[in-house]
């Protein structure tokens, strides 16, 4: 799965913190490294205005 799609889940509250760790293979903390970096809300932004618009 594609680790953008998951972040982007965690942050619309679709599953939790653990969940998203597990999903990707790593421990909590290093989700919060990987949800705190710039490219990621980035990317997760423009995906949200793709929803949104079609």
């Amino acid at each position: 799965m594609d680790k953008r799609k998951v972040i982007t889940a965690y942050r619309r509250g679709f599953i939790t913190m653990q969940e998203c760790a597990q999903i990707l293979g790593i421990d909590s903390l290093q989700v919060m490294g990987m949800v705190n970096e710039p490219e990621l809300k980035e990317l997760s932004g423009s995906m949200k205005k793709q929803h949104v618009n079609g």
